[in-house]
C-alpha cells in the first residue's frame, strides 16, 4: 500500500519525482480557471502553510511592475496573486522564498526583490535600488 503525499515525511519524497500544482485531470488552460475554482493537486502547497519554511520572501515594488506576468507564469506554488492579467501581491501564507519570482522579472530595477522574512514589506521598499543604466554594474 502506497503512502498518501499528506502522509510522507520530507525524507520520503523519491528524488525527481514530480510535484504537480494542479489535478492533471484538469480539462482546458489552468491559466484561465481562478485560483479560487481551481482543484489543486495534495502534493501543492495550496493545501499546506508553508510560510514558516522561509527565511526570505519576495517584496513586490507595485511602481515598477509591469504586469507581465512572468512570475505569475513562473511561481511554483501558485503564490503569486494575479487577476485579470494585473499582479495583485504575494499569498505569504504559500510562498515558499524560492526566489523564482524575482529571477524571471524583467524589469529594471525588478520589481520584486528578496528580503529577509522577518523584515517589514514597508522597510523592504524603502531600500529598493536605482535604475541602472546600460553598462552599469
Amino acid at each position: 500500500m502506497s503512502k498518501s503525499i499528506k502522509d510522507m515525511g520530507w525524507d520520503e519524497l523519491v528524488p525527481g519525482a514530480a510535484l504537480f500544482s494542479f489535478d492533471q485531470t484538469v480539462d482546458g488552460m489552468i491559466a484561465e480557471v481562478q485560483p479560487e475554482d481551481r482543484t489543486y493537486a495534495e502534493t501543492n502547497s495550496k493545501n499546506a502553510y508553508v510560510g514558516d519554511w522561509r527565511v526570505i520572501k519576495p517584496v513586490w515594488n507595485t511602481e515598477l511592475c509591469i504586469d507581465c506576468q512572468n512570475c505569475w507564469l513562473y511561481c511554483p506554488d501558485t503564490a503569486i496573486i494575479s487577476r485579470d492579467k494585473e499582479m495583485k501581491g504575494v499569498d505569504y501564507d504559500h510562498c515558499k522564498g524560492c526566489g523564482i519570482c524575482v529571477e524571471v522579472c524583467p524589469t529594471n530595477p525588478k520589481s520584486l526583490l528578496m528580503f529577509n522574512e522577518t523584515e517589514k514589506n514597508e522597510i523592504a521598499l524603502t531600500k529598493w535600488p536605482e535604475k541602472k543604466e546600460k553598462g552599469e554594474k
